[in-house]
């Protein structure tokens, strides 16, 4: 398989992207609006949503940089619209992205299973809980807070970016639209 991008790659990885961008800002609504009701670390339980884009995008494209251009690309778009995290987002998506992608690195974008999927899921939530300890939560206890919010956005990120994504693609590809893909041509995937 080759690692060049085709045309179709880049399309597809910006068509999850923006979808998953603006995703992102409905997300931010409930994360800052009737989850705000559950306190911080509990309300975790749902951060695993804005890593998606990360292991779908690498599932389905299966070339280097397909995680990192689908989360990277689906935070500035987020940014774009509007969120209560701003421009902070060119950062943060980044490197949340940058912890996906260093996993399917690892496994020289090769291997595209399960565990692959939920190892990258995890790693991706993460490098996004331990920015957010130490930039948005850097005031609170490590003992009483900061710990149990890695902890909880980890698992998180692993069943819903993780499992979540793994879903999606399976369920995708069932339906015969990704069958330009490695994805959708190997029925048994991941």
């Amino acid at each position: 398989m080759s690692s060049r991008w085709r045309t179709i790659d880049i399309v597809i990885a910006s068509i999850i992207a923006v979808a998953f961008g603006v995703i992102f800002w409905a997300w931010g609504l409930l994360w800052n609006g009737p989850a705000d009701a559950i306190p911080l670390p509990g309300r975790a339980v749902i951060y695993g949503v804005w890593l998606v884009p990360a292991v779908l995008g690498a599932l389905i494209v299966r070339k280097p940089g397909a995680a990192f251009y689908t989360l990277t690309l689906a935070a500035l778009v987020s940014a774009a619209i509007g969120t209560s995290w701003g421009w902070t987002l060119v950062i943060q998506g980044p490197l949340e992205a940058l912890g996906a992608e260093l996993v399917f690195a690892a496994f020289a974008y090769k291997v595209y299973n399960l565990p692959v999927a939920l190892i990258a899921a995890t790693t991706a939530g993460l490098v996004a809980s331990v920015y957010d300890a130490f930039v948005w939560y850097g005031g609170t206890s490590w003992a009483t807070m900061r710990i149990w919010y890695i902890v909880i956005t980890a698992l998180s990120a692993l069943v819903i970016a993780g499992f979540g994504s793994v879903a999606l693609t399976r369920a995708l590809a069932q339906t015969g639209v990704l069958d330009r893909f490695p994805a959708g041509r190997s029925r048994a995937l991941v």
